[in-house]
C-alpha cells in the first residue's frame, strides 16, 4: 500500500522534568523562595558574628551592633532623668586602681540610672601631680552634653547603693562626707567625691592651680564655696559609717608626694583669689575612647604649664 508523501510528519518531544525547565510551577517558585530566605539568614549570621579573639580593652574602636542586638537609647527612657554627669577622675600612673574603678563605677551608676560619662584626666608632663588643675581640665573638656560634674578620686569606691549621685539641684553635694570617709573626718573636708552643677563650679572659678603635690587643694576649695555663698549638702540616713566606701589605695608601696618646697609650706594655707579656670594653662596631648571590661571611658592625656616665678614648687629642685 502506498502512502501519500503529503502526510504531515509527526514530531516527538522528550518529556523534560528538570527543575530548571522553562515551564514555571508553584513548587518551583516555592523552592526558589526557600533558597533565597536561607541565603539571607546565612548572610545576617556571618555579618553579626563577632571575633571572640579580640582583646577586652579597645582604643579608638567602636563596634556597631547588629539590628537584632541594638539596645534602646537611654534618651528614650524617662526613668533615667534629664541630667547627665561628667565623672572627672584626676589621674597619674595608677593603672591598677583604674582597672577596678572604671567598670565598678559604670555598673554602679547604671544600676542607679545615672546618665554619665567617665573622664580620666591623665597628667603626662614632668611636673608634680596637680589634682585641682586636672579637675579644671575635666570640667573644660566635659562637653555640652553634661550639666553636672563629680570630682571623684580613683581609689574610692562607694559600697552603699543608697548614696545619692543625682543632680545636685540645691547646691554642692559632698558624697564622701567626713563621717563616712574611711580616712578624713574633719568638718571642712570636701574631698574624695563632690558633686556640683556646672553653674556652681563656674561660680567658684573652678579650683586653684597653685597646688602641686599632694593635699590642701580641697581645703582651699571649701573656702571658695563659702565665698560663692553656696550651701554644702551631705548624705543623710546612711548607716554604714566608715564602711560606706572601699579605699583601694595602698600607701605601703605607693607613696604620696607630700614634700613642701621653698615657700610652699606657707603658701598652701592661703586663699587664691584669682586663680582657677581663668588662668588654667594646659595642652591635650591625646584623647582616647577606651573600654575596660565592657565599661567605656575617655582618657585625656594632659600637659600643664608652670610659671616658676609664681609656683617654683611645681617641680623638684
Amino acid at each position: 500500500m502506498m502512502y501519500s508523501s503529503r502526510r504531515k510528519p509527526v514530531l516527538y518531544f522528550k518529556d523534560d522534568r528538570s527543575f530548571l525547565s522553562r515551564k514555571c510551577t508553584v513548587w518551583k517558585l516555592f523552592g526558589l523562595c526557600v533558597l533565597l530566605v536561607f541565603g539571607s539568614l546565612l548572610w545576617v549570621q556571618l555579618t553579626c558574628s563577632g571575633d571572640m579573639s579580640q582583646p577586652a580593652v579597645y582604643s579608638n574602636l567602636r563596634q556597631q551592633p547588629c539590628p537584632a542586638d541594638r539596645q534602646p537609647s537611654l534618651a528614650d527612657d524617662q526613668s533615667w532623668g534629664p541630667h547627665k554627669m561628667a565623672l572627672i577622675v584626676p589621674f597619674r600612673e595608677r593603672f591598677e586602681e583604674l582597672l577596678v574603678f572604671v567598670p565598678y563605677m559604670h555598673a554602679f551608676l547604671n544600676k542607679k540610672k545615672i546618665r554619665h560619662k567617665i573622664l580620666i584626666v591623665n597628667q603626662v608632663d614632668h611636673f608634680r601631680f596637680n589634682r585641682a588643675s586636672l579637675i579644671n581640665v575635666g570640667f573644660v573638656e566635659s562637653g555640652n552634653d553634661t550639666d553636672y560634674i563629680a570630682m571623684h578620686d580613683v581609689d574610692l569606691l562607694p559600697q552603699n547603693e543608697d548614696l545619692n549621685y543625682g543632680f545636685p539641684v540645691d547646691g554642692p553635694f559632698h558624697v564622701a562626707s567626713p563621717e563616712l570617709h574611711p580616712l578624713y573626718h574633719y568638718k571642712t573636708y570636701v574631698g574624695g567625691i563632690l558633686l556640683l552643677t556646672k553653674k556652681h563650679y563656674h561660680a567658684c572659678n573652678g579650683m586653684s592651680n597653685r597646688f602641686w603635690g599632694w593635699g590642701r587643694e580641697d581645703d582651699e576649695f571649701f573656702r571658695r564655696l563659702k565665698t560663692a555663698k553656696l550651701e554644702l549638702f551631705r548624705p543623710k540616713g546612711i548607716t554604714t559609717g566608715t564602711k560606706t566606701f572601699r579605699h583601694i589605695h595602698d600607701p605601703a608601696w605607693r607613696k604620696r608626694d607630700q614634700k613642701r618646697i621653698a615657700a610652699q609650706k606657707q603658701e598652701q594655707f592661703k586663699v587664691d583669689p584669682e586663680g582657677g579656670l581663668s588662668n588654667l594653662r594646659y595642652r591635650v596631648e591625646s584623647r582616647q575612647e577606651v573600654t575596660i571590661s565592657g565599661a567605656p571611658c575617655t582618657v585625656i592625656s594632659t600637659l600643664f604649664e608652670c610659671d616658676l616665678s609664681q609656683t617654683p614648687w611645681c617641680q623638684f629642685s
